[in-house]
């Protein structure tokens, strides 16, 4: 299968690509700048330039495709309305040119806040009106009634690994600067995860057979205590792991602290049985232990 991937030269989209590779598929990765061209050529794959808010450059993409795996996305938390404006606006242009093809349409979103408190399953369908991403992967598990052979696959918000700078390390990099590694409240609020390597698996698997208007978890620990992640930090920098009142817990994290404190637990019992996925690969807190966090700077474009 010939697939167009977004988000190619990405955190995840750089384990994706050479995971369809390895099985035998084509991949062609879009790539908005020189450097991320360069990634995109290096694991492989063939360069398609365009970008996400650039419509007809990924209906051009989507065109010389079997299929499509839509990880790009502006994780600019000071422009959320935007991010997901673009988002449907991709989805839209690229379920348009699959339709009525049976052709799969891999669209990521997130575990958080779909289980509201209690273990999120696969067959949960969040409030799309909770947030406009929710909606975005309504819609898109909706072109299934146009003949694209749509899911969603919703990551744990920690897809971990060497090379991480997302919300562990920003943990990291504030319990570096605190001298402690902080926590909310007990700690007892359960935070998923999953090993990249691991979710690209899954990616994969997704592409060649989700079934359709389906969603997928890739979370391969269904919730770890927060506690618990904060004392492996603390381990690592050789500072403690101590609790921040929840009404101080703005103050102290800043922008990660409302995250952080959910409680956002999610099976992927269902994931396994329809795809036969297996996780095979270090959980977070071995990830942690093991150094995976130690040198690395969180993303700026993140607060």
């Amino acid at each position: 299968m010939r697939v167009f991937v977004t988000g190619a030269s990405g955190w995840i989209g750089s384990a994706v690509v050479p995971e369809l590779l390895s099985a035998g598929h084509e991949v062609l990765g879009l790539a908005r700048s020189d450097r991320s061209a360069d990634t995109v050529t290096a694991l492989g794959a063939q360069v398609h330039r365009g970008s996400l808010d650039d419509v007809a450059s990924l209906r051009a993409g989507a065109e010389q495709a079997d299929g499509v795996v839509h990880l790009g996305y502006h994780h600019d938390f000071s422009e959320m309305a935007e991010a997901a404006r673009l988002d449907r606006q991709a989805i839209d242009a690229m379920g348009d040119v699959l339709a009525g093809t049976d052709g799969p349409l891999i669209v990521a979103a997130g575990v958080l806040g779909v289980g509201d408190g209690r273990v999120a399953t696969e067959d949960d369908r969040p409030d799309p009106s909770v947030h406009p991403r929710v909606a975005n992967a309504a819609f898109a598990q909706g072109l299934a009634d146009r003949g694209v052979r749509s899911c969603v696959v919703r990551f744990a918000p920690t897809v971990h690994g060497h090379g991480d700078h997302g919300f562990v390390a920003t943990l990291v990099d504030l319990a570096r600067r605190s001298g402690f590694a902080g926590y909310v409240d007990d700690g007892a609020n359960r935070w998923p995860a999953v090993h990249r390597a691991d979710a690209a698996t899954l990616v994969r698997l997704a592409v060649e057979g989700a079934p359709a208007g389906s969603a997928l978890h890739a979370v391969a620990e269904e919730g770890v205590p927060a506690r618990t992640i904060a004392e492996a930090i603390g381990r690592s920098l050789g500072v403690p792991a101590r609790s921040v009142a929840a009404d101080a817990a703005a103050e102290h994290f800043g922008w990660i602290g409302g995250f952080f404190a959910m409680d956002s637990a999610a099976s992927n019992a269902l994931t396994r049985e329809r795809l036969g996925w297996s996780p095979t690969h270090p959980g977070i807190v071995e990830d942690i232990d093991a150094g995976a966090y130690a040198d690395v700077e969180p993303h700026s474009t993140a607060s």
